[in-house]
């Protein structure tokens, strides 16, 4: 289903006006907070990005479907849009960055893009890659095990379906029916590989060799995302067993802070899929429904960057953690 499917779009998918505002918003913030990492980053504040640009549709036309603390999710270091959809807030997330004391996902212990919240059942990532999904399927199994309707979505990027442990989830996940929703973020690119040296055949496909349904999708049209997923969760919900949805999109940052993308990929490129920015796509749907015009684009877009520059502000004055709290919340106390 293509965005400018009008009202066939979100009314056919039980989606109120209301709903489609919120998922801009989210949508908006998450890119905004993003853009101003990047400015705290060249200022020499913030040590290291890694950046959702480009993914946010993805992120958040899936986490729609989720229960902030029923059900669980496994992200990965990009999903800034799934995060703050669920509860998180921009002040979290530059205090995560700029490793402070407060930081609720580790007290500035972790690198940023590790979220992580007990209440919100956000589960926080290992450095390796790939690692969240055999975790992921436990979870599935517990919540089978216990007669429970929770589901678990856990996310990746293209590169980390080449790693065995995406594997032997996807294969634990088929055997035993688990209520789990993969979700592959494939933005074309795995660092300085393009996806044609790093993925062998279709991702999506592949999901047939475990069992269950693989199902590719357009990332960057948010409304097409959430019924791929709404079906997915229903599916898991009903006890009819997991989903692989392989969201096709394109990173629009370097891979990181670290990285210079200009020595693999033409600027060319970029432009091209810049014409296909998830945001703008989205925008002139709710224009052309009637759900929104250019006041109210700049209202929200005004209270966006007052709320950043407000926890930024906040955050830069937010202390650090004292030496002697470095092993608190690492070892078992007691």
């Amino acid at each position: 289903m293509d965005l400018r499917d009008a009202q066939a779009g979100h009314g056919a998918l039980g989606l109120e006006d209301d709903d489609l505002l919120r998922m801009y918003r989210c949508i908006l913030l998450a890119r905004r907070v993003d853009e101003r990492m990047w400015v705290l980053n060249r200022q020499g504040k913030a040590a290291f990005v890694i950046s959702c640009q480009g993914q946010e549709a993805a992120q958040v036309g899936t986490a729609y479907n989720l229960r902030p603390g029923r059900d669980y999710v496994y992200p990965y270091y990009r999903d800034a849009g799934i995060t703050l959809l669920l509860g998180q807030t921009p002040r979290d997330q530059f205090l995560s960055l700029l490793a402070r004391r407060e930081d609720p996902n580790s007290a500035g212990r972790q690198m940023p893009g590790h979220y992580s919240s007990r209440k919100l059942n956000i589960v926080t990532a290992s450095a390796p890659v790939g690692v969240q999904y055999p975790q992921a399927t436990g979870t599935a199994l517990a919540f089978k095990m216990r007669g429970e309707d929770g589901v678990v979505l856990a996310c990746g990027g293209e590169a980390s379906t080449s790693g065995g442990d995406w594997h032997e989830a996807m294969n634990f996940a088929g055997i035993h029916d688990l209520p789990v929703v993969f979700l592959i973020e494939n933005n074309a690119y795995a660092i300085s590989v393009p996806e044609k040296m790093q993925v062998a055949g279709s991702i999506s496909g592949r999901a047939a060799g475990y069992g269950f349904p693989g199902v590719e999708v357009d990332g960057n049209d948010v409304l097409a995302v959430y019924e791929a997923a709404k079906e997915a969760f229903e599916r898991a919900r009903r006890g009819d067993g997991p989903t692989l949805i392989e969201a096709k999109t394109y990173r629009l940052t370097a891979h990181s802070s670290d990285d210079d993308d200009r020595r693999y990929r033409e600027r060319e490129e970029i432009e091209v899929w810049r014409q296909k920015d998830p945001i703008a796509r989205f925008e002139k749907y709710l224009e052309e429904t009637g759900l929104l015009d250019e006041e109210q684009k700049e209202e929200i877009a005004d209270g966006i960057k007052a709320e950043i520059d407000e926890v930024v502000e906040y955050a830069e004055g937010a202390p650090y953690a004292d030496p002697e709290e470095a092993l608190e919340r690492v070892y078992a106390e007691g």
